[in-house]
Protein backbone atom coordinates (compact mmCIF):
# COMPACT_ATOMS: atom_id res chain seq x y z
CA UNK A 1 0.00 0.00 0.00
CA UNK A 2 1.33 3.35 -0.82
CA UNK A 3 0.81 6.27 1.36
CA UNK A 4 1.33 10.31 -0.36
CA UNK A 5 4.53 11.57 0.92
CA UNK A 6 4.47 15.15 2.18
CA UNK A 7 7.20 17.07 2.95
CA UNK A 8 7.32 19.17 6.32
CA UNK A 9 8.31 21.93 3.63
CA UNK A 10 4.69 22.14 2.28
CA UNK A 11 3.32 23.17 5.61
CA UNK A 12 4.98 26.81 4.98
CA UNK A 13 2.47 27.27 2.33
CA UNK A 14 -0.57 29.08 3.48
CA UNK A 15 -3.87 30.36 1.48
CA UNK A 16 -4.09 33.90 1.60
CA UNK A 17 -7.86 32.90 3.91
CA UNK A 18 -5.65 31.22 6.26
CA UNK A 19 -2.89 33.80 6.61
CA UNK A 20 -4.18 35.22 9.79
CA UNK A 21 -3.82 32.51 11.84
CA UNK A 22 -0.42 31.37 10.78
CA UNK A 23 1.17 34.98 10.80
CA UNK A 24 0.10 35.16 14.31
CA UNK A 25 2.39 32.48 15.09
CA UNK A 26 5.64 33.96 12.68
CA UNK A 27 8.44 35.69 15.27
CA UNK A 28 8.51 39.38 14.49
CA UNK A 29 10.14 41.61 12.73
CA UNK A 30 8.25 40.07 9.71
CA UNK A 31 10.38 40.66 6.67
CA UNK A 32 7.52 40.20 3.15
CA UNK A 33 8.64 40.35 -0.43
CA UNK A 34 7.01 38.77 -3.64
CA UNK A 35 7.93 38.25 -7.29
CA UNK A 36 7.07 35.64 -9.74
CA UNK A 37 9.99 33.20 -9.04
CA UNK A 38 9.22 31.02 -12.18
CA UNK A 39 12.86 29.79 -12.38
CA UNK A 40 14.80 30.29 -9.08
CA UNK A 41 18.39 31.33 -9.37
CA UNK A 42 21.45 31.94 -7.60
CA UNK A 43 20.16 35.98 -7.95
CA UNK A 44 16.56 35.07 -6.08
CA UNK A 45 18.26 32.77 -3.41
CA UNK A 46 20.65 35.63 -2.70
CA UNK A 47 18.49 38.24 -2.40
CA UNK A 48 15.96 35.51 -0.63
CA UNK A 49 19.11 34.83 2.09
CA UNK A 50 19.94 38.79 2.22
CA UNK A 51 15.67 39.70 2.77
CA UNK A 52 15.85 37.29 5.55
CA UNK A 53 18.16 38.67 7.70
CA UNK A 54 16.44 41.71 7.72
CA UNK A 55 13.82 39.85 10.54
CA UNK A 56 12.85 36.92 12.47
CA UNK A 57 10.50 35.01 9.70
CA UNK A 58 9.75 36.16 6.04
CA UNK A 59 6.54 35.68 4.21
CA UNK A 60 7.03 35.26 0.26
CA UNK A 61 4.16 36.04 -1.81
CA UNK A 62 4.39 34.86 -5.43
CA UNK A 63 2.07 35.99 -8.62
CA UNK A 64 -0.53 33.27 -9.70
CA UNK A 65 0.33 31.85 -13.00
CA UNK A 66 -2.64 34.55 -14.48
CA UNK A 67 -0.77 37.18 -12.59
CA UNK A 68 2.67 36.08 -14.75
CA UNK A 69 0.65 36.34 -17.89
CA UNK A 70 -0.70 39.46 -17.41
CA UNK A 71 2.94 41.32 -16.54
CA UNK A 72 3.90 40.45 -20.30
CA UNK A 73 6.94 38.15 -19.30
CA UNK A 74 5.84 36.32 -22.29
CA UNK A 75 3.39 33.93 -23.76
CA UNK A 76 5.10 30.81 -22.46
CA UNK A 77 5.34 32.39 -19.04
CA UNK A 78 4.82 31.14 -16.10
CA UNK A 79 7.38 28.07 -16.93
CA UNK A 80 6.54 26.62 -13.79
CA UNK A 81 3.04 26.50 -12.38
CA UNK A 82 2.35 28.29 -8.96
CA UNK A 83 1.64 25.15 -7.13
CA UNK A 84 5.53 24.25 -8.16
CA UNK A 85 6.68 27.47 -7.24
CA UNK A 86 5.37 28.09 -3.90
CA UNK A 87 6.69 24.07 -3.26
CA UNK A 88 10.17 25.09 -4.23
CA UNK A 89 9.84 28.47 -2.40
CA UNK A 90 8.78 26.64 0.78
CA UNK A 91 11.31 24.43 0.46
CA UNK A 92 13.82 27.49 1.30
CA UNK A 93 15.48 27.86 4.77
CA UNK A 94 14.87 31.55 5.00
CA UNK A 95 11.44 31.36 3.84
CA UNK A 96 8.68 31.18 6.37
CA UNK A 97 5.63 30.83 4.94
CA UNK A 98 4.57 31.61 1.35
CA UNK A 99 1.55 32.89 0.02
CA UNK A 100 -0.16 33.85 -3.22
CA UNK A 101 -1.84 36.64 -4.64
CA UNK A 102 -4.12 36.70 -8.58
CA UNK A 103 -3.93 40.74 -8.54
CA UNK A 104 -1.77 43.15 -10.23
CA UNK A 105 0.17 43.76 -7.22
CA UNK A 106 0.93 42.55 -4.23
CA UNK A 107 -0.63 44.91 -1.87
CA UNK A 108 -3.52 42.64 -0.80
CA UNK A 109 -1.08 40.39 0.83
CA UNK A 110 0.89 42.86 1.94
CA UNK A 111 -1.89 44.60 4.07
CA UNK A 112 -2.82 40.91 5.21
CA UNK A 113 0.54 40.47 6.76
CA UNK A 114 1.91 43.96 7.97
CA UNK A 115 5.09 43.59 7.99
CA UNK A 116 7.72 45.44 9.77
CA UNK A 117 10.18 45.02 6.34
CA UNK A 118 9.08 45.12 3.02
CA UNK A 119 11.71 44.13 0.72
CA UNK A 120 12.32 44.49 -3.36
CA UNK A 121 15.41 43.65 -5.46
CA UNK A 122 17.86 46.48 -6.32
CA UNK A 123 15.53 47.39 -9.68
CA UNK A 124 13.29 48.68 -7.78
CA UNK A 125 13.54 51.89 -5.71
CA UNK A 126 12.25 52.43 -2.24
CA UNK A 127 9.84 54.93 -3.85
CA UNK A 128 8.30 52.89 -6.65
CA UNK A 129 7.64 49.74 -4.27
CA UNK A 130 4.24 49.09 -4.19
CA UNK A 131 2.99 48.72 -0.13
CA UNK A 132 5.82 51.44 0.62
CA UNK A 133 3.36 54.12 2.08
CA UNK A 134 1.09 51.58 3.36
CA UNK A 135 4.04 49.56 5.49
CA UNK A 136 5.53 53.36 6.73
CA UNK A 137 2.09 53.92 7.94
CA UNK A 138 2.47 51.26 11.21
CA UNK A 139 6.27 52.42 11.47
CA UNK A 140 7.91 49.94 9.27
CA UNK A 141 10.00 49.86 6.52
CA UNK A 142 10.94 49.33 2.88
CA UNK A 143 14.47 48.31 1.20
CA UNK A 144 16.00 48.00 -2.06
CA UNK A 145 18.46 45.37 -2.08
CA UNK A 146 21.43 45.64 -4.71
CA UNK A 147 22.00 43.12 -6.86
CA UNK A 148 24.71 40.53 -5.74
CA UNK A 149 24.44 38.28 -8.50
CA UNK A 150 22.22 39.79 -11.42
CA UNK A 151 20.83 36.84 -12.72
CA UNK A 152 16.92 37.44 -15.11
CA UNK A 153 15.15 34.46 -15.41
CA UNK A 154 14.09 35.78 -19.07
CA UNK A 155 18.06 36.26 -20.25
CA UNK A 156 18.01 32.42 -18.86
CA UNK A 157 15.34 31.14 -21.16
CA UNK A 158 16.60 32.41 -23.90
CA UNK A 159 20.26 31.20 -23.70
CA UNK A 160 18.32 27.96 -23.06
CA UNK A 161 16.08 28.54 -26.38
CA UNK A 162 19.61 29.53 -28.53
CA UNK A 163 21.16 25.59 -27.08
Amino acid sequence: MSRRFAPAFESRIAAPADLAGRLARLPRPLVFTNGCFDILHRGHVTLLAQARELGESMVVALNTDASVRRLGKGRDRPVNALADRMAVMAALGCVSLVTWFDEDTPLARILDCRPDVLVKGGDWPVEKIVGNAEVATWGGKTVSIPFIHPTSTTALLEKIRKL
